[in-house]
């Protein structure tokens, strides 16, 4: 009997004190078109996401509001729950929080084991201190004081006692298991960056906080004074979600996991997290894909107070998920940072979808059903190798600007064959310049499932029934 092919996929989970944005809406979307893909490829897939949901930003936020710290996440759990599904997202989605019982009882479960292993001690110190980040700075890192990534907080001072994790301890393994894996960060130049980070030596991070100074964690085994950081806490999500630790054979199915994150958490998934694993004596995770980040106009980073945010439920309420999801696709650099304006997107949807896709489909079907009895025969297999080459590769955009390749050659084979025209004087030979018209269109609709499920749907239901769609696909937007 032959193995069953398993696939395990995941996104990082999004911190729940703020609303759901274009980066989040990238990373799910990607992870999402992956997992569509293998899928299509004959695995067995499971797709994971879901909401971080303690931490110093989140017990301070609450406060703030006035509100206590589970009322206020259970409601940013339901946002992102929606979100989701807006994007499209399939719907055997697996959805983690980690307040579930479960999920902290694992916590608590790899926190004994790191300790019996002699990886986590205590002992008092002094640090500088992101919030936003929720990491541990050094000067090297600051910028005039700052932190780059938030610069409008001010850095902390934490004096405390508190666990440590023994993160210096595995920068040989670490090392030596980047030699033996040289494509387990995607792309090469942030796998060089981590292999720069390590090489220049790890230091130990605290992995506690006290439980009188910030209350709202996951409580460490066996002294109740303290929680855990955060980091330690929610990086366990990956395997709590399949299961681990009781229920090993699940967990076996699917380690070890596929990683999409962005490039601010390359160290916590690259490198501690991995040092976690190796000190549970758990295998490494098998692959991390880094995005870059989507910013504004003139490559600013969006925030609110620059006005520059793009609220990615408003693109979909006007223009649709598959619009969405095709512009996160074929205009976002996969590993790049790229901008993101509104007026890009109006200029890329009418170009390519409303003028592109939606014109060719119309173009297309009409003739088909004004000229085909029945729907051609289709091929089993139309799919180009470099398409799958590119999804491979994680390579979303070659991919996605393939499938625009595709339907360029088409409509340059409408323009040089005119079978509009050649119906009128060879009836047969129209008929069949129309039917390889429409196994191409049909090419199309396959080629988009992962992309864009819903249009890939009516695409191939409107080639099987013959004719064309009661509505433009895209409608021009003006």
């Amino acid at each position: 009997m032959a193995q069953e092919k398993t696939f395990y996929i995941t996104t990082t989970l999004p911190y729940v004190n703020a609303e759901p944005h274009l980066g989040h809406a990238l990373e799910f979307v990607r992870a999402d078109i992956i997992a569509r893909y293998k899928k299509l490829s004959g695995f067995d897939v499971f797709l994971n996401t879901g909401t971080d949901e303690h931490g110093l930003k989140i017990y301070r936020k609450a406060l703030e509001l006035g509100k206590d710290p589970q009322e206020y996440v259970d409601e940013y759990a339901d946002k992102f729950k929606s979100f989701v599904k807006k994007l499209g997202m399939t719907e055997d989605l697996n959805f983690i929080r980690t307040t579930d019982p479960y999920h902290k009882k694992a916590a608590q479960e790899f926190w004994k084991i790191c300790e019996r292993k002699g990886d986590i001690y205590k002992k008092s110190y002094r640090i500088k201190y992101c919030v936003g980040c929720e990491l541990e700075k050094t000067d090297s890192e600051l910028i005039v004081g700052k932190c780059p990534e938030h610069p409008a907080l001010e850095i902390e001072i934490l004096e405390e006692e508190n666990y440590f994790f023994r993160f210096s301890k595995y920068q040989k393994s670490l090392l030596d298991f980047y030699e033996k894996n040289p494509g387990f960060v995607i792309p090469d130049f942030r796998f060089n960056e981590i292999r720069r980070f390590v090489e220049r030596g790890l230091e130990d991070f605290s992995i506690s906080r006290l439980k009188s100074k910030m209350p709202w964690g996951v409580e460490v085994p066996d002294d109740p004074d303290h929680v855990m950081y955060v980091w330690f806490d929610a990086l366990v999500n990956y395997i709590s979600t399949i299961g681990w630790p009781n229920d090993l054979e699940q967990f076996n199915k699917w380690w070890p996991v596929t990683q999409y994150c962005g490039k601010d958490n390359l160290r916590q998934q690259s490198a501690m997290w991995q040092a976690m694993l190796m000190s549970a004596e758990l295998s490494p995770s098998k692959q991390i894909i880094i995005n870059g980040f989507i910013l504004g106009d003139g490559a600013v980073k969006m925030s609110k107070s620059l006005g520059n945010t793009i609220d990615p439920l408003e693109i979909i309420k006007e223009y649709g998920t598959d619009s969405l999801r095709f512009y996160l696709a074929r205009h976002v650099h996969p590993f790049e940072d790229s901008e993101f304006t509104f007026e890009k997107f109006k200029t890329a949807y009418n170009a390519d979808l409303a003028n592109g896709l939606g014109n060719l489909v119309s173009r297309v079907m009409k003739m088909a059903e004004t000229n085909l009895q029945l729907a051609p025969e289709i091929p089993k297999n139309t799919i180009p190798q470099n398409f799958k080459d590119a999804l491979d590769e994680f390579n979303i955009q070659g991919a996605t600007n393939i499938i625009w390749q595709k339907i360029g050659e088409l409509d340059l084979k409408i323009q040089e064959t005119e079978p509009f025209k050649v119906v009128k004087t060879d009836p047969e030979k129209a008929k069949e310049i129309i039917k390889e018209l429409v196994i191409g269109l049909y090419t199309i609709g396959r080629m988009l499932n992962p992309v864009m499920p819903i249009t890939s749907d009516t695409i191939k239901k409107a080639v099987k029934e013959n004719k064309i769609p009661e509505k433009p696909l895209f409608p021009r937007k003006d």
